[in-house]
Parts: C-alpha cells; sequence; structure tokens
C-alpha cells in the first residue's frame, strides 16, 4: 500500500506496473486473504496500526478482483482507467504543437511498437499498454531466469525510457504545469 501510493505520487508508470506485480501475487495465492496473511503480509516490518492498514488495503484489492472476477487473468478497472488516462495524454501530448520533441521521441520507439505489435496475441487496446505489457513480460521473464535477446532489451530499455517520459509529463499535467497550447 505505502509503496503504491508512493509510485503513484511520483511515477505512474511504475505505478501501474507494481499493481501488476500486486494482482499477479494476489493470483499466486488463489486469491485468499489466509494465504496472503501467511505469504506476503509477513515481509512488511509494520507497526500494528499499520499492519492493518496494509492488510484492509489487500483484501480490498481481493474482494475487487472476485467482484470483477479478475481472479485468473485481466486487470482491475482502476488500472485499466489509469492506463486509458495514459493513453488519453499521450495522444494530447502527440497532437500537441508545443510538445513537438514529445512527438519526434515517439517517433523513435515506434517502430519497435509496430514490430511487437505484430507478435502479440490479443492486442493490446493502445500503444501505452502496448509498452506497459513489454516491460512487464521482460521482467518476468527475468524472474524466470530465461533469454531474453538484446534486440528486446533494447526495445524495452527504449520504452522504459519513453514511459518515464509520459510518467514526468503525467505528473506535471496533474499539478496543473504541463502546457498544451506554447
Amino acid at each position: 500500500m505505502y509503496t503504491a501510493r508512493q509510485k503513484k505520487r511520483d511515477n505512474i508508470a511504475e505505478y501501474v506496473l507494481y499493481m501488476w506485480q500486486v494482482e499477479d501475487l494476489i493470483r499466486a495465492n488463489g486469491c485468499d486473504m489466509e494465504s496472503i496473511k501467511n505469504n506476503v503480509l509477513p515481509g512488511y516490518k509494520l507497526n500494528d496500526l499499520e499492519f492493518q492498514e496494509v492488510t484492509d488495503w489487500w483484501e480490498n484489492l481481493v474482494e475487487m478482483m472476485k467482484l470483477e472476477q479478475k481472479e485468473k487473468q485481466g486487470h482491475l478497472q482502476f488500472i485499466v482507467n489509469t492506463i486509458n488516462e495514459l493513453n488519453t495524454l499521450h495522444g494530447k501530448l502527440l497532437e500537441s504543437p508545443a510538445h513537438v520533441s514529445y512527438h519526434v521521441r515517439f517517433q523513435q520507439i515506434e517502430p519497435f511498437l509496430r514490430e511487437l505489435e505484430a507478435v502479440i496475441n490479443p492486442k493490446p487496446t493502445n500503444d501505452i499498454e502496448l509498452m506497459l505489457g513489454a516491460l512487464y513480460n521482460v521482467f518476468l521473464l527475468k524472474l524466470q531466469r530465461r533469454e531474453i535477446s538484446a534486440a528486446t532489451l533494447n526495445a524495452v530499455q527504449e520504452f522504459g525510457k519513453f514511459m518515464g517520459l509520459l510518467a514526468q509529463k503525467y505528473r506535471d499535467d496533474q499539478k496543473g504545469k504541463l502546457d498544451m497550447e506554447n
């Protein structure tokens, strides 16, 4: 909960990736709160009040996953909404005359995106979801100690840099400091 809050404030792309990891942890524990209490929560070093807050947060996520029928796959609606919000901002930045450098940066990574998009099934709903998915899947492959090609690592590194740029623009937008006109 504390990590999610900090990531949401500091880097919205990292927040989405973190929440996908949380979803996977919940699934790995069978969407069972007792299992999460035994396997996940002991890793937290918290006082009693903080522990109850964190437990409530995990319980709420488990309940949401059950209500939204995401126990096996998919993402919680609030995370999907966050990705869509990022994609909306991305579209506005691409169209804004004040953010030509953003557009140029996107054009530099677009060939990687189209190449990846051609081999992904099912197709992501937008380029932001595609980049986040690539970042997360490479993370999972690394955890499994699977081999990742140099080309894939290069593309993912570029996606990470671009998502960092978008996260900064998002943070500026949230603070009312993003000018789309000039």
